[in-house]
Order: C-alpha cells, then structure tokens, then sequence
C-alpha cells in the first residue's frame, strides 16, 4: 500500500453496516407509517364499495371477477350470525374496531412484522341471509393472496360449530 491510496480502517467498516441493516428497516417503517392512513371506505346504498384496481383487495360485492369473493352465508337468525362474524372477526389478534353500526363493521388488522394495516369491512344483508366482507391492504399492489385467505379463514370459522 502507497502512501497515496485512502486507508480503509476496520474502525470504518464498523461504522458502515449499521446503515447497511438500517436503510431497509426504515423503508418499511415508513411504509408501515404510511399505512395509517385511513381510506374513505363504508357502505354506500347497501354496498360496499369497489375494490381499487390493484390485486391486494377482494370483496363479495366487487363488479371485477378478480376481486370478488362469496359473501358469508347464513340460515336462521339475522342477529345470531352477525354476533357470530363479529365475534370471528374480533377474535383475529392485532385487530382494531374503527367503526360499528347496525349491520356493518369495519376493523383494521396489523400485520405481525411490520405493523402494515388492512381494512375489513362486514355488511349485513338481512333478507339475502348474507353478510357481504371486503379485505383491502392499504399499502402495496400485491398483497401475495393475504386478504383472500383472510376472508376464507373468516369463512372456516363462521361456518364452524
């Protein structure tokens, strides 16, 4: 080595992976962050509204065949089934009521790692024996199928006895 080449100390080196491991946590940190946000969702004339035209959302009332999902069926008692989605719904963990009225529930769901939030929505369709679900990332475009299989994990414990 020359006196002329920049010396590149282990000291230096030390101080470099701090930023080398942090950089990507604060990139999803922020991402999580971003996520707060709330969406203007809720049920417009007896419907859930439409999905965006990205894959991390499916709903049971979607007009696009790639986002729809079946709704939740029930026979018998209205008021039985809905305590019954509530309550499958409320037993998922990390996940928050923001707004309850009668026949319709919207909750956000956290994500274990990073915290990102996903909005769900339930609306009670009394006459049609149906309870009609929408699950949305608010980040992202894909969501690898997590809100899908949320909605037919609702579904395994809704229809269970």
């Amino acid at each position: 080595m020359t006196a002329d080449q920049p010396k590149t100390s282990t000291r230096t080196r030390r101080r470099r992976w701090p930023l080398i491991v942090a950089l990507p946590l604060l990139v999803a940190a922020g991402l999580s962050a971003s996520s707060c946000a709330a969406p203007d969702l809720g049920a417009v004339d007896g419907r859930l509204r439409p999905c965006p035209s990205s894959p991390n959302c499916v709903g049971s009332q979607d007009p696009d065949e790639s986002h729809r999902i079946a709704p939740l069926t029930f026979e018998g008692d209205a008021t039985t089934a809905w305590a019954k989605a509530r309550e499958c719904v409320l037993a998922w963990p990390r996940t928050e009521i923001l707004e309850e009225h009668d026949g319709y529930l919207r909750v956000v769901v956290a994500s274990r790692w990073l915290r990102f939030r996903d909005d769900v929505e339930l609306l009670l369709v009394r006459d049609a024996h149906e309870i009609h679900v929408r699950s949305a990332s608010r980040v992202g475009h894909s969501d690898l199928g997590v809100n899908r299989e949320r909605v037919e994990r609702l579904r395994d414990a809704f229809t269970s006895d």
